[in-house]
């Protein structure tokens, strides 16, 4: 079974949730992991190593055969600390309401180097929420 903590796009009613997850997974937990989180300019978050909570869903698919799709999105080669990966996947521990250790997953982080460069802001509350407003201003430019 693959598992996986998703914190942005990827969430139930994020953007590319219908895409990528609608119908393929098996269970979808709302829970929570360690890290820092950060809205980027681009319309969609990123998350580094750190002790912040970030809170987001534990999506659980039947087959690794969805790995390979989401790596396409996350920008991830499969080959860690390649130049050419937008983020590096690592397994994480999420954590339910009860702040209990629940299962292991895997995730996407990006570099700090790379938000700074993004312009990143941190987002304290560890939740990420997509800004309409935003996107309208990058389609309208």
């Amino acid at each position: 079974m693959l598992k996986v903590f998703v914190y942005g796009t990827l969430k139930p009613s994020g953007k590319y949730y219908k895409i990528y997850c609608q119908g393929k997974t098996i269970n979808e937990v709302k829970c929570w992991t360690k890290g820092k989180l950060y809205d980027l300019p681009l319309g969609y978050p990123a998350m580094t190593e750190g002790e912040e909570k970030v809170y987001g869903y534990l999506l659980s698919f039947a087959s690794f055969k969805h790995l390979s799709n989401l790596d396409k999105l996350e920008g991830y080669t499969g080959i860690d600390n390649s130049p050419l990966n937008e983020y590096e996947r690592r397994k994480i521990t999420v954590y339910n309401d009860d702040n209990q250790p629940i299962d292991e997953a895997w995730c996407y982080f990006m570099k700090d180097s790379a938000i700074a460069s993004l312009n990143g802001v941190f987002l304290p509350s560890g939740w990420w929420e997509f800004k309409r407003a935003k996107e309208k201003l990058r389609i309208e430019n």
